[in-house]
């Protein structure tokens, strides 16, 4: 695995930690994700598949 996805693992799995109550966090950065289309999230997904 590159670093990239470890981070990004690591990233989800506190993520998944810290979502709690109604709305958890990771479903808001995804809704925020999906509305915005950061340049950070392209970016991010283009070093996950080169593998870097």
């Amino acid at each position: 695995m590159t670093s990239t996805r470890i981070t990004c693992l690591i990233v989800l799995i506190m993520l998944t930690l810290f979502g709690l109550g109604p709305m958890p966090i990771t479903s808001l950065v995804g809704i925020y994700v999906v509305l915005v289309r950061p340049r950070w999230f392209k970016d991010l997904v283009e070093r996950i598949y080169k593998g870097t």
